[in-house]
């Protein structure tokens, strides 16, 4: 049987009781301090918070300022800066933030997903599609730029895509946007979290697609870019290539700040005020805007009439002081459509070769054989050398045949012409090619002198002179050299077949491309570049016709006429005449002035200018310029290209200038066109065109010349 149980509590220990009462002590000191953090909460700070809830606060959004005007020599404007309503997106204010995920193959930045419903709700209101669709840009890693591609709707593209070249800059969604629209926004910021309602500037052109490669394009400053464009803040808009380019440090404005006021839970409460932004510099350029027009016109025109042209260009420039009055590229495109920034789609349309690259500024980054234009040179370097004389009479038979490698090799006039004994300014006038096959070869160095001279003769050290092979120094960035062909530049050019036919130095890794070879001797190298590293006479005599290895530009073709017209000063081409502030005082005179002077003996440069004066008269060019008006000196050009398939095709080039008259300032004018066959026929009616604007303000219409001429 179980006894009673003893229910009595033990006694607490000293050291236990003291315990409780510690941890006892701290609760009541705890709950104090929260008590007492309430009071001064409620009701000594009550009123003060209650304040700031209902108080607002002001931000500052960077304004973008407009870019300077740019103008023709007249004042007329060229390219304005139009302030538009727009709407921007705030990455960094976005609901969830752009990251690098690096969780793709290739680290990409990409809006996060809980973005999704507000570009929703955004692109409904803008227009825009929500379905996904290619998108490509450039995303920044620690060994360069690489080219990423994904799938994005337009809004997420065009964020991923700014924000990887600009982290923290405002991304552009949409221009010339209603202004209900940004008030409905503006309205409804709480939906529309990290989207700006501000107006930008975009770039309004007065004429079209004509001068597109002068001007340039515009783009967001890159990381990548920061570095040359000082003062200029990451994420703004500058010059990508032409003028603005160029000129950027005057043309860049300064921005400014527009401040705005939003209460505690972000909703727009009004305006306040700002800074104002300060509008750039005015470009005040040489060109002529109607000049420019009729030029870009009558060029489009004899594309269109030559079945299978695939571009041309143009300049007409002051032979002088090397002022340019108009310069034209075709194909052209619209500059409106970059006029925001150019982004990685448009750029890759406008560079493609497969669109004919309209892009690309052909007066000074088209280059190849310029034809009989050439002979200028090769007259020039004969007399000058000694090699041949104003008295001299050549006894042409319409062949020249000569010893090539122990095998003789003939070369023939044009319909195998036979002129009989003639000098040298018949020969220019009626564009003699045997003639000056025979000073191309007269002035080779022969085998021995070639390897200790392998920049070549008079012929390439006149050339170089000229300016064929160097750049002009015009003021638009991406001008090319060209190239005089020389023994030098063969061993260059063998250099690279043998590496791109082994796969070895800059083509290390590509696949390797045998030479074709028939019974031991190499019929063409494999990879096209070149067949021979050796240099031979009969290299000399094409280049002595501007044929062969011969790369001219027609900016470089229009300052060596520029030279023969002016008395042998090479001048420096430039579009820019002056900068202004914008309220119009003058902050610098652009006038780079003469490179160099060429040593002419006077009496020979006379005999060149009286056969491009008889080439107009009763000569080559007789048919389409020889009832003009004014003194034209001129000399027509077909250059034979071959294409990848070895087809050869004719490029049409015209090369003149006229001298000063009591109303009108000196021209020279240049005009290339791209498979247009006979210079007389696709190049010269250009020429008459810009001709017939310059001095009477009539171009007429564009008639194709007769088929007849070199």
């Amino acid at each position: 049987m179980l006894g009673p149980v003893d229910e009595r509590t033990p006694p607490m220990t000293p050291q236990l009781a003291l315990r409780v009462a510690m941890i006892g002590g701290l609760a009541l000191l705890i709950f104090a301090i929260i008590f007492f953090r309430l009071w001064f909460l409620q009701v000594l700070s009550g009123t003060r918070y209650v304040a700031e809830a209902t108080s607002t606060h002001t931000r500052y959004v960077p304004v973008a300022a407009p870019r300077g005007e740019i103008v023709d020599a007249a004042g007329n404007p060229l390219v304005q800066s139009v302030r538009v309503p727009s709407i921007q997106i705030a990455p960094r204010s976005l609901p969830g933030q752009v990251v690098l995920d690096y969780a793709q193959k290739l680290p990409v930045i990409i809006p996060a997903q809980q973005d999704d419903p507000l570009f929703a709700r955004l692109a409904r209101l803008l227009g825009f599609s929500t379905r996904p669709h290619p998108c490509t840009y450039r995303v920044y890693l620690a060994t360069g730029p690489v080219l990423y591609h994904t799938r994005l709707a337009t809004i997420p593209c065009r964020i991923a895509e700014s924000v990887a070249q600009a982290p923290f800059a405002n991304v552009t969604i949409k221009t010339n946007v209603p202004t209900y629209v940004q008030d409905y926004i503006v309205e409804r910021n709480a939906q529309f979290r990290g989207v700006l309602t501000q107006d930008t500037y975009v770039r309004r052109y007065t004429l079209g697609d004509a001068g597109a490669q002068i001007f340039g394009t515009l783009g967001q400053l890159t990381q990548a870019e920061q570095r040359y464009y000082k003062g200029v803040q990451l994420g703004d808009i500058v010059g990508q290539s032409g003028l603005e380019s160029q000129y950027n440090q005057y043309l860049q404005g300064i921005d400014g700040t527009e401040g705005v006021k939003v209460d505690a839970q972000g909703q727009f409460q009004g305006y306040a005020r700002g800074t104002p932004a300060q509008i750039g510099d005015t470009l005040k350029l040489s060109l002529n805007a109607r000049l420019e027009q009729v030029g870009q016109q009558a060029l489009q025109d004899s594309v269109n009439a030559t079945p299978g042209s695939t571009g041309g260009a143009f300049v007409a420039m002051n032979p002088q002081n090397g002022q340019i009055y108009g310069m034209g590229s075709v194909p052209s495109y619209n500059p409106r459509a970059t006029s925001a920034g150019i982004s990685y789609k448009e750029l890759a349309y406008l560079d493609n070769p497969k669109n004919n690259s309209p892009l690309l500024n052909r007066a000074i980054q088209g280059a190849g054989p310029d034809g009989s234009t050439f002979k200028v040179i090769t007259a020039t370097a004969a007399l000058q050398s000694g090699d041949w004389g104003l008295n001299q009479i050549y006894d042409d038979t319409g062949s020249f045949c000569f010893a090539h490698t122990s095998v003789s090799q003939c070369r023939h006039n044009a319909g195998n012409a036979a002129y009989g004994p003639i000098g040298l300014v018949f020969a220019i006038q009626d564009s003699v090619d045997t003639f000056f096959y025979n000073l191309g070869y007269r002035l080779d160095l022969g085998p021995i002198a070639t390897w200790a001279h392998p920049n070549g003769g008079a012929l390439q050290q006149w050339a170089w002179k000229y300016g064929i092979g160097r750049p002009t120094g015009i003021d638009l960035p991406g001008e090319v050299t060209g190239a005089m062909a020389s023994p030098r530049m063969f061993l260059g050019l063998w250099q690279q077949e043998m590496e791109c036919e082994h796969a070895t130095g800059p083509y290390k890794g590509h696949p390797k491309h045998p030479a074709v070879v028939q019974n031991g001797t190499v019929l063409s190298g494999g990879c096209g570049i070149a067949n021979t590293k050796y240099w031979t006479i009969g290299d000399n005599v094409n280049a002595g016709v501007g044929q062969g290895d011969v790369q001219v530009t027609p900016i470089q073709l229009a300052v060596v006429y520029a030279a023969v017209a002016n008395g042998g000063n090479i001048v420096t081409p430039h579009l820019a005449q002056s900068v202004l502030s914008p309220t119009g005082q003058v902050i610098a005179n652009i006038n780079p002035g003469i490179r160099r002077r060429l040593h002419i003996d006077p009496v020979y440069l006379s005999a060149i200018q009286q056969g491009l004066r008889q080439a107009v008269t009763s000569g080559t060019s007789a048919d389409t310029l020889g009832n003009f008006p004014q003194q034209v000196y001129g000399k027509t050009g077909t250059a034979q290209y071959f294409n990848a398939q070895n087809q050869e095709q004719d490029y049409a080039w015209y090369a003149c200038y006229v001298p000063a008259t009591a109303t009108s300032k000196p021209i020279v004018v240049v005009v290339w066109v791209e498979k247009g066959g006979y210079g007389d026929v696709a190049a010269a009616p250009v020429a008459r065109m810009i001709l017939g604007q310059w001095f009477y303000g009539k171009p007429g219409s564009f008639k194709v010349g007769a088929n007849k001429t070199l």
